[in-house]
C-alpha cells in the first residue's frame, strides 16, 4: 500500500461522461473478444489504440488459446489476464508466461513478432482464459526504437486495499503510486475491484481518462453503466459508484497521441509508408536480414497477412 493517496472526499455521481462505447464481438474462432477501441465513436484513448477484452471462455482438454506468429510495429503490447495462462514467446527470444496479475509490456518499435498460445504442459487438460490486451501507440520519435520486452509479475506492481476498494497500477501512474514498467508517455491503467457501493475517485491529473466495466457496474456522471461498457470521461473530477453487485473495472488513459495514427492489421505508425514497408517485409518473409524475425522456438508457421492494401483497409485515426 505505500505510496498510495487516496482522495476521501469525492461525492457520488460526479463526473462528466463524453462517450459510452458498446464493445463489437470479434470470432476468433477458439474464442470471443470485444472490442472496444479502435470504434466509430473514439479511436484513441491517451496512448492506448486497441482495447480487446478476452473471454471469459472455457476449452475442453484438446482446446486453447494458439495465436500463431504475428509481427506488430509503432506500438507496445499490454496483456494483463485475470484468469488462465498464456505463454508468450517473441522474436527476441523471450518466452514467458503470463499469469493473473502480472503484466507483459512488448514494445514492438521498428518490428517485431510474437505468438501467444496455451502451455505445451496443459495439454490434455480443460483451460480458462480471461483477461485485457491492449496496444498503445508509441510516441513518433519512438517508432524506430530497437523491440523489447519486459515482465512484471503480479508482486512487483504497486497494490492498495481500502475503504471497500482493491487497485492495482499496470501501468504508468495513479494515486501517487507508479507501475516499474518503462512507459514512453503520461499512462493511467488500473485494475480496480470495488464492493458493493463502494466510491472511488479517477484521477484527474490525467488528459484522457475512461473506465472499461469488466464485471458488475459502476456509476459516474449520473448513469449506471453495466459489464461490458467503455465509458470516456470528460475533464474534472468524476467518482465511480460500485453497484448492488459490486464492480470490476480498468481505469485506462493518459496523453493524447502527438498527431493521428494509422492502423492496419497488427501496425500502427504515423505514415501510411511505415505500414506499407511492413506489409511488404512480413510478405517477402527474409527471417534473416529483413525486418523481422520469428521467435527461435516457434518458427514453423506464421500468420500471413491479410489482402488488402494497407492504409486502405481499416485505418483509422485519432
Amino acid at each position: 500500500m505505500t505510496g498510495f493517496t487516496i482522495p476521501r472526499d469525492h461525492p457520488s455521481g460526479l463526473g462528466r461522461v463524453e462517450d459510452v462505447i458498446v464493445p463489437r464481438a470479434k470470432d476468433l474462432g477458439e474464442m470471443t473478444v470485444h472490442r472496444a477501441l479502435p470504434h466509430r465513436q473514439r479511436k484513441m484513448v491517451g496512448p492506448f489504440i486497441f482495447f480487446d477484452e478476452m473471454g471469459p471462455a472455457e476449452f475442453g482438454p484438446d482446446e486453447g488459446i494458439e495465436v500463431r506468429p504475428h509481427p506488430h510495429i509503432g506500438l507496445s503490447t499490454v496483456t494483463y489476464l485475470f484468469d488462465g495462462v498464456i505463454r508468450h514467446r517473441d522474436s527476441l527470444g523471450n518466452t514467458k508466461d503470463i499469469t493473473p496479475g502480472s503484466v507483459n509490456w512488448m514494445v514492438a518499435g521498428r518490428g517485431i513478432s510474437h505468438s501467444e498460445r496455451a502451455p505445451e504442459e496443459l495439454a490434455g487438460r480443460p483451460k480458462t482464459a480471461h483477461g485485457i490486451q491492449t496496444w498503445l501507440a508509441l510516441p513518433r520519435d519512438r517508432e524506430d526504437d530497437a523491440p523489447s520486452f519486459t515482465h512484471a509479475g503480479m508482486d512487483e506492481l504497486p497494490a492498495y486495499e481500502g475503504d471497500g476498494a482493491r487497485l492495482r497500477v499496470v501501468m504508468g501512474s495513479a494515486y501517487g503510486a507508479s507501475a516499474p514498467l518503462p512507459v514512453h508517455t503520461d499512462t493511467l491503467y488500473v485494475d480496480v475491484r470495488l464492493a458493493p457501493g463502494a466510491r472511488l475517485p479517477v484521477p484527474d491529473e490525467h488528459e484522457d481518462r475512461a473506465v472499461y466495466v469488466v464485471e458488475g457496474s459502476v456509476g459516474v456522471g449520473g448513469q449506471d453503466h453495466e459489464a461490458g461498457r467503455l465509458v470516456v470521461l470528460g475533464d474534472g473530477p468524476a467518482t465511480l459508484t460500485a453497484g448492488a453487485g459490486g464492480a470490476h473495472v480498468m481505469l485506462l488513459g493518459g496523453a493524447v497521441a502527438d498527431g493521428p495514427r494509422h492502423i492496419w492489421w497488427n501496425f500502427v505508425a504515423s505514415s501510411k509508408e511505415r505500414i506499407d514497408a511492413a506489409k511488404e517485409a512480413w510478405t517477402k518473409g527474409d527471417w534473416e536480414g529483413g525486418m523481422f524475425s520469428l521467435p527461435p522456438d516457434d518458427r514453423d508457421e506464421h500468420i500471413p497477412a491479410p489482402d488488402g492494401e494497407p492504409g486502405t483497409r481499416a485505418t483509422f485515426y485519432p
